[in-house]
């Protein structure tokens, strides 16, 4: 496998694709930095926050992030050891590569086709079965399901100074009113200027605040009970139904799947 190598060792390199792999400890980071390839980061294991001036997208095992060409971001573990693998694609190696930052699910197929890519030299072979690996993960890469598992962010002002202290501690029971009262602004007004820095309604906004709280502590083996009392649900079902919503099934099996 490739590992662990510098960006210098890689930009250069003259390959549509690329496969890195790189196992971090816990509480790893990556200070702010760009590519000029676009970007693949999968979780195999531990729970990572990726974020730009745009927002943050936290990748649950078995999910990745991908960021385009040129997107300034920083990297950090949220816990456990982080076991990370890394494509980096040319912008003009396939067509319809996503123009925003995006958390998707790790499909098997997909998944088998990374660990196959990152087992290959960085020279790979250009004809045979090293490109067709990477051919078909390239069109695997665009279809991709999506997941809710992006907080977009206010860049400046008010309204960005409250998403940040929300997001830092979330509460479920908190609602468009209390927001209003604190920054002095009315219902209509809040609502139109929510949605147009955030593009989401401020309930599912608040949603996936939470999510972004629970799943690093969930990942970490902390039990749903805890996590779901110390957020503020009312019960666990209640925290349960959230987390099915947007992630598709209860936390127990999620985690138990991605493991």
């Amino acid at each position: 496998m490739v590992r662990n190598i510098s960006v210098a060792d890689y930009e250069t390199v003259p390959r549509p694709v690329l496969a890195i792999g790189n196992d971090n400890p816990p509480g790893w980071e990556k200070a702010p930095h760009k590519h000029r390839r676009g970007q693949l980061l999968y979780a195999v294991s531990g729970v990572m926050l990726a974020t730009t001036e745009a927002g943050a997208w936290l990748v649950p095992p078995d999910g990745a992030v991908w960021i385009p060409p040129w997107t300034v971001h920083s990297v950090r573990s949220t816990g456990q050891p982080l076991g990370m693998r890394n494509i980096f694609v040319d912008p003009d190696a396939i067509a319809g590569l996503p123009e925003e930052c995006r958390v998707v699910r790790i499909t098997p197929l997909m998944r088998a086709l990374i660990l196959a890519a990152v087992d290959l030299p960085l020279e790979y072979d250009l004809d045979g079965r090293d490109a067709s690996v990477m051919n078909l993960l390239l069109q695997e890469l665009l279809v991709l399901p999506v997941l809710p598992l992006g907080l977009p962010l206010p860049v400046s002002g008010p309204l960005a100074e409250a998403c940040h202290r929300f997001a830092e501690a979330p509460d479920p029971h908190v609602t468009i009113d209390d927001w209003c009262l604190r920054l002095n602004m009315s219902r209509r007004s809040f609502t139109r200027a929510f949605r147009a820095e955030t593009g989401l309604s401020f309930a599912q906004w608040r949603q996936r605040a939470c999510l972004f709280a629970a799943l690093p502590r969930l990942g970490d083996g902390e039990p749903v009970t805890s996590v779901a009392l110390d957020l503020g649900y009312d019960s666990v079902a209640a925290f349960t139904t959230m987390f099915r919503r947007l992630l598709g099934e209860p936390p127990s099996r999620y985690f138990r799947k991605a493991g």
